[in-house]
């Protein structure tokens, strides 16, 4: 009996009998009113609820009366062998082994489906995170962001929910400008501009453009400076691109903020231009001082915000505005962003930007801001001199543990990691434990094959042992983390709940043999422990698979 039966099964017996003591109290009800946890000491069974606690006061009952009645009518549903009443009215439920030991052959059945529900089915996200200036090479904060953005799509994703991964090209603007300075004044062997970017990769990249156009220093002096910018433009994005591939993060679309700008092939305005019409038609656009305002302190920002300057220009927060407004063109009727620390001025700028568009704030935009990471020992770029870059930590420390590390906090803690920790081959290691608890499984599997032992037989009713049960009890509830890091957006939620699986798993390990001692016979419970033993190593490779980590099948 997997949690969802057991849920079904509660809210089946509870509903009849809050009807009965008040017509109409079960209308509505759901398994949501019924909550299901795991408690703490096993002791007290396999799962408990509050549940009569939730509903007395709405019938008029004492809650411990409620749950004596709950607990009775429970315990004659088929696959409970005990119900118990404790404390102020908690129901604690103890399954029986046969129906505890089914989930077994459950996921390995489900194979790489199970984990995955349908808590965010219907919903479409449009989920944006690194978006970096492709100015210059990822350093270790777009890593983090890269690693943790990935996870919450994957999440979203084996919650049902419709996701695209989506990259916002910085590709117009101030900083474009400065970079093809740069770049052309290195092809030229000046120095770099004031204020220009500077570094190994900068005379890298002149070298490439003067390879690619051998001609570029004949040219006009404009048309140096766009041949220039263009070319080590689209090299240096394609770094970017191949970078994020190297680190196993796909993105859906690569959004060019340029096409903001640029006007229709029938001489259409702009985006932005369109934009700044829409936010009028909504009522909150003003015009003072030559300029154009928008009045997002309706909806919780410190200011209203100058759209279009008064000499015609547009501003920043346009171009944000005409994304947002996009977004929403292009079917995503929830919007999530994924900001660096430096960014927390944006979160009032961007829902009430959300506001101002006709969306609901608080529902359609979400803003999380990530905290800064660092690495003990980690050495400065040698091509941009200030900063970490991302391929030199990947090379350094490899993808799985850069991505289950990073994963493995809440975005907005700040983090340092330890590279001699994360380097090392031993249980101390949170990735390496987890990925050394998958390959177990398949080194048992493979030994249980050269002695005979196979899944030919499956008695779940045979796996009574103490950490059997609490091991399939952690299996249980992989679809509910799963659900619930998707819900809060927090991958860690599957990496802390990997490391107890592999804990459990291995303690179990520890006490029950699947392959028989010397000459022994094999038996049903060994055939019935290697669904077990298969089972969670499925779980674990689904877990691994969610935060973009490999699972070993040999360490």
């Amino acid at each position: 009996m997997n949690p969802d039966a057991l849920s079904a099964a509660l809210l089946a017996v509870i509903a009849p009998l809050i009807e009965a003591r008040r017509p109409g109290a079960s209308d509505g009800l759901t398994s949501a009113d019924v909550p299901l946890e795991r408690p703490k000491n096993r002791d007290h069974g396999d799962w408990a609820s509050n549940a009569a606690l939730k509903l007395s006061k709405a019938v008029g009952v004492n809650p411990r009366e409620l749950a004596a009645e709950i607990a009775e009518a429970l315990g004659a549903v088929d696959g409970i062998a005990s119900v118990e009443v404790a404390g102020p009215g908690f129901i604690n439920i103890r399954l029986d082994a046969a129906a505890a030991g089914a989930l077994a052959k459950t996921i390995v059945e489900a194979g790489a489906a199970f984990g995955t529900n349908k808590t965010q089915a219907g919903r479409t996200i449009n989920l944006e995170f690194v978006s970096a200036n492709p100015t210059g090479p990822l350093h270790i904060g777009h890593t983090r962001w890269a690693a943790l953005g990935d996870a919450i799509a994957r999440v979203l994703l084996a919650s049902g929910a419709t996701v695209d991964r989506e990259f916002y090209i910085n590709d117009a603007g101030a900083q474009m400008e400065r970079f093809g300075h740069s770049v052309l004044a290195a092809a030229q062997n000046k120095p770099t501009p004031e204020g220009g970017y500077a570094g190994a990769y900068i005379d890298e990249l002149a070298r490439r453009v003067l390879a690619a156009e051998p001609g570029l220093l004949e040219l006009s002096d404009d048309e140096q400076l766009e041949r220039s910018r263009e070319l080590a433009y689209g090299f240096q994005l394609a770094e970017v691109q191949s970078s994020l591939l190297q680190f196993n993060v796909h993105f859906d679309v690569w959004f060019s903020e340029r096409t903001l700008h640029a006007p229709g092939p029938n001489g259409e305005p702009s985006l932005v231009d369109e934009a700044v019409d829409r936010l009028r038609e909504q009522g909150h656009v003003f015009d003072e001082g030559d300029a154009v305002w928008v009045r997002t302190t309706d909806f919780g920002d410190d200011k209203d915000r100058v759209i279009r300057r008064s000499n015609g220009e547009y501003t920043y927060f346009a171009a944000d505005a005409a994304y947002y407004l996009n977004k929403g063109d292009r079917g995503f009727a929830h919007k999530i962003y994924l900001l660096g620390a430096d960014h927390h001025g944006y979160v009032h700028r961007l829902k009430a930007l959300a506001g101002a568009a006709g969306d609901d704030p608080e529902k359609d935009i979400e803003v999380l801001i990530g905290q800064l990471v660092s690495v003990n020992g980690a050495r400065l770029s040698k091509r941009a001199g200030n900063i970490i870059e991302m391929d030199d930590l990947r090379e350094w420390l490899g993808t799985d543990a850069l991505r289950y590390s990073l994963a493995r906090y809440p975005a907005d803690s700040p983090l340092t990691l330890d590279p001699e920790l994360l380097r090392k081959r031993t249980n101390d290691n949170p990735v390496f434990y987890v990925q050394y608890g998958h390959a177990r499984t398949h080194n048992v599997g493979r030994n249980a094959a050269a002695s005979g032992v196979d899944r030919s037989e499956f008695a779940p009713e045979l796996l009574t042992h103490e950490t059997e049960s609490a091991l399939l009890g952690a299996l249980q509830e992989f679809p509910r983390i799963v659900a619930f890091a998707a819900e809060v957006r927090e991958p860690h939620r599957v990496a802390r709940y990997l490391e107890e699986l592999a804990g459990l798993y291995h303690r179990w390990y520890d006490n029950c043999r699947i392959i028989p001692l010397g000459d022994g016979e094999v038996e049903a419970v060994h055939r019935t422990r290697l669904w077990l033993n298969d089972a969670t190593g499925q779980v674990l490779r689904n877990g691994l698979d969610l935060l973009g980590v490999s699972a070993p099948e040999r360490m």
